[in-house]
């Protein structure tokens, strides 16, 4: 399947690539990307022959996050919101390994990608932030996935300072699992995918099923817990000077 927006491939029957398709906005996440990636993930989760699904980026970098140009516009800051929150419970929830293959910068939103995926590879290029304080903006949905991953002291460092950490810093953290060269990327990737095809699918299914079950809360309650703030945040009058500061290349105003 060819899209505009994604561009979808199958290296085998069991192994499906979804690969975000907007390389000249950097992969930004507009609301039609994300209800068109959250309907594959969906639809490859269903296939009884699918065990893998790989989340990769076209052009030099992985995903830039939300397009500020809907976060900016109130009356499409919800369906935006809502849409990567069915993304990030499609990828978490889905029966299948996800595996996110990430080069050049995965930020806000993308790196919210990485959060939701079981394993992540990454070029030695990569860098990943969550610039969202920055942009008058909660990073509340990311912070539901990251809860599950880092301790509270290193989410606090990256999401209350806006940090952008490389590869090997990301990798020590454990938002990733590898680290490889950027001409390698797509290569180790397939390997992984492959040797995640060795297990059965429905022990895969269940453990998956079982670690969620063992949180304190099932992410679908963080999710939606986290959606309030985030979309609160994101009709401020904070949200509306960053991303204007953003688009203008200037410091934001925060007025008292």
């Amino acid at each position: 399947m060819n899209d505009s927006l994604l561009h979808i491939e199958s290296p085998s029957p069991a192994i499906v690539m979804i690969a975000l398709n907007r390389p000249d906005k950097r992969n930004a996440l507009s609301i039609e990307l994300t209800a068109q990636l959250a309907d594959a993930i969906e639809s490859a989760s269903r296939d009884s022959q699918r065990r893998v699904l790989v989340i990769r980026g076209n052009g030099p970098v992985f995903c830039a996050g939300l397009d500020l140009h809907e976060a900016g516009d109130e009356s499409k800051s919800s369906q935006s919101a809502r849409n990567l929150a069915r993304v990030y419970l499609s990828l978490a929830g889905s029966p299948l390994i996800t595996i996110a293959s990430a080069q050049g910068g995965a930020f806000g939103g993308g790196a919210g990608l990485l959060a939701a995926c079981d394993l992540a590879v990454a070029a030695d290029d990569l860098r990943v932030g969550f610039p969202e304080v920055h942009r008058g903006l909660v990073a509340g949905l990311v912070t539901a996935l990251l809860r599950r991953q880092l301790g509270d002291r290193d989410i606090r460092n990256l999401i209350l300072l806006g940090q952008t950490i490389d590869a090997p810093a990301a990798k020590s953290l454990g938002l990733v699992q590898q680290v490889v060269k950027t001409n390698d990327l797509a290569e180790s990737t397939l390997q992984l995918a492959r040797a995640a095809c060795d297990g059965a699918p429905g022990a895969i299914a269940r453990t998956k099923r079982l670690l969620d079950e063992l949180s304190p809360r099932p992410l679908r309650a963080d999710i939606e817990r986290a959606l309030a703030d985030h979309l609160t945040a994101r009709n401020s009058a904070e949200a509306r000077e960053g991303i204007a500061a953003f688009r203008e290349r200037r410091k934001p105003n925060w007025r008292p």
